[in-house]
């Protein structure tokens, strides 16, 4: 069975692997757009560009941005603040723990609570 694309408003994701141990996301970031500043509670997820450029902001206080091109990778633990911004069109894998739902949106460019 092909995986679903997720259409979102900077682009898409779907699942590639979901089981009860772990799930593989590929995402497509569009330049100049950004997913919402947010959190999880449990989830851990580690991120791996593989097209373009990704500019993660990471922190709870003063956030660092860096840039992450091809085969970058940075692990994101719970309670961390984080937001993903497409400097280019950014292809990138999240593989993470399993709690998908798990979500606290701090600010939202969309709208989206």
């Amino acid at each position: 069975m092909m995986p679903k694309q997720l259409k979102k408003p900077w682009g898409w994701e779907k699942i590639v692997e979901q089981n009860d141990k772990y799930v593989v996301k590929e995402l497509f970031m569009k330049k100049d757009h950004c997913c919402s500043r947010q959190y999880h509670e449990y989830k851990t997820e580690t991120i791996y560009v593989l097209q373009g450029k990704l500019k993660i902001s990471i922190g709870n206080g003063e956030p660092k941005n860096k840039i992450y091109n091809a085969t970058d990778r940075v692990t994101i633990y719970p309670q961390t603040i984080h937001r993903m911004y497409g400097e280019t069109d950014c292809l990138y894998l999240e593989c993470s723990t399993t709690e998908l739902d798990d979500v606290v949106r701090i600010e939202d460019d969309y709208g989206r609570v």
